[in-house]
């Protein structure tokens, strides 16, 4: 996965609103502050259509390491 920088933030996750959701709870689960930020004004607007895109999870630059830790030995 190509890592992408939005100021003090990184991408750890990426992919459908009820997985990042999960994730995100995984990760806070673990003490990692993280976000979700839309690609798209459809998710923004109607997030269960359906129609919407990739969903980000995002975390402080401090804590990229522990989060793709914790991202990459999750149970699928």
């Amino acid at each position: 996965m190509e890592t992408k920088t939005y100021g003090s933030l990184i991408e750890v996750f990426r992919g459908s609103l009820w997985e990042a959701e999960l994730v995100k709870g995984l990760l806070e689960s673990a003490g990692v502050s993280a976000m979700l930020k839309d690609e798209t004004l459809s998710a923004v607007t109607s997030p269960y259509s359906g129609t919407g895109g990739q969903v980000l999870i995002m975390v402080n630059k401090e804590e990229e390491v522990y989060a793709k830790k914790v991202v990459s030995e999750r149970k699928v």
